[in-house]
């Protein structure tokens, strides 16, 4: 259930609570309301809590350049981090 689902539960729900006021044999529009409002809001803090949190994962690479073998040259050491988001 996404978050447009939710809030379309919640607003039908809304809708049958406290707008209509009409009967019917069987069973009661008002409770029918109130059981949508709570699912569209169960939905939504489900839909919240499981995408809301972004990961975020750093990636570090570490690279050592030198000159040739048996040479005495400089050795440089270069680090490189890079960020990017994880779904």
């Amino acid at each position: 259930m996404g978050i447009g689902v939710a809030v379309f539960l919640i607003a039908v729900g809304a809708v049958l609570t406290f707008a209509v006021h009409a009967t019917a044999s069987g069973f009661n529009i008002h409770t029918v309301g109130i059981i949508l409002m709570i699912a569209g809001a169960l939905g939504l803090v489900v839909t919240l809590t499981i995408f809301a949190p972004r990961r975020r994962a750093t990636v570090v690479q570490e690279r050592t350049v030198g000159g040739p073998v048996g040479s005495p040259a400089t050795v440089t050491q270069e680090r490189v981090a890079e960020s990017r988001e994880v779904y």
